[in-house]
């Protein structure tokens, strides 16, 4: 039986598939299919080990590390602010976050298998849209309370109460779920051939849509609507809320008011550049298509560099938080009375 060689991205041998098995490919779609091809992360086999370790790593730093941020949040009483519920909020929705790739990633790794159920791609393209989603959405919420905190101090307690709190978190997990199930239920519609190769470490739904065999118009029509919205509308409103709050400072510029200003909202403003900035890196300024592995480390970025440094940079810049950790660690070396 005469078989057809096909060379892989970030594979040193032929991948080869039977002549026999060409056309009757393009007759079987997902109803037939049962898993993806990975092509995983751009590195050579020989570095398969390291690139393990490191990813494994970074894993479990950020799963304990915005644990950490969260335990502490909840056991010190002078943490309870509405600052403080929506950083808790944003360590887990970025714990889940890379717990939609990573662990997959680890795994194919080890066990050079790089399949993925079409059921598990599937829910990878769900959770992934919405766990984005809901992190930027809570970016947003957190700058509208630096917002009212430097603008408006007096106001503050009255304006950001506990009800609006738990109303503008409720309201972006809500949307987020209805954004990520409309996308994820217009990709169950499509056709995919058997043998269907993913070019990426993770079902990331722009690939995933260049992978189908059927007309994706609706889906890309959907992206550049509602996703450009989701996207442009709440970096507008940091922007614009941070512009705010410099015009106000500036009005009478002081070392101290420029230093609080710094120390209160410094840790976000540089996620929002970081998160914000690997976003645009792959969806909006996409490499060319000689140069994918540039939008594959993006997305390594912004799914797991990002979520692993959040809880350094809001901790160690952050007297709040480094106070709550010291209480602990006091409370843990004091001896029983």
């Amino acid at each position: 039986m005469d078989c057809i060689p096909i060379i892989l991205p970030f594979y040193s041998q032929p991948f080869f598939i039977p002549s026999m098995q060409k056309h009757s490919m393009s007759l079987k779609n997902q109803s037939s299919m049962s898993e993806f091809l990975l092509l995983g992360l751009p590195i050579r086999p020989e570095q398969q080990g390291v690139f393990f370790a490191l990813f494994l790593g970074m894993y479990l730093t950020t799963v304990l590390g915005n644990l950490l941020i969260i335990l502490l949040i909840r056991l010190d009483s002078c943490l309870h602010t509405p600052m403080y519920f929506f950083l808790s909020d944003l360590a887990f929705s970025d714990i889940s976050l890379s717990s939609v790739t990573v662990p997959k990633t680890l795994m194919n790794m080890q066990t050079q298998q790089q399949s993925i159920p079409y059921v598990g791609c599937i829910s990878q393209v769900y959770f992934f849209l919405f766990f984005g989603c809901l992190d930027t959405l809570l970016l947003t919420v957190m700058a509208y309370d630096r917002y009212l905190a430097v603008c408006h101090p007096l106001h503050y307690t009255t304006i950001m109460e506990d009800r609006l709190c738990i109303i503008l978190v409720a309201g972006s997990w809500f949307f987020s779920c209805v954004q990520a199930l409309l996308h994820t239920l217009l990709v169950d519609q499509l056709s995919f051939c058997a043998g269907t190769i993913i070019p990426h470490f993770f079902c990331d739904l722009a690939v995933v849509l260049k992978s189908s065999c059927s007309d994706t118009s609706l889906n890309e029509l959907l992206i550049l609507t509602e996703g450009g919205f989701v996207f442009t509308l709440p970096l507008s409103g940091i922007l614009a809320s941070y512009i705010r709050m410099a015009g106000i400072i500036l009005k009478v510029p002081s070392f101290k008011r420029i230093s609080k200003a710094l120390s209160t909202c410094g840790s976000h403003l540089f996620v929002v550049f970081l998160y914000y900035g690997t976003i645009a890196g792959v969806y909006f300024f996409p490499s060319s298509g000689n140069s994918k592995n540039k939008n594959i480390i993006a997305s390594v970025m912004y799914m797991v560099v990002t979520p692993m440094l959040n809880p350094f940079i809001y901790s160690l810049r952050n007297k709040d938080m480094k106070h709550a950790l010291q209480k602990i660690f006091r409370a843990k070396d004091s001896p029983l009375v």
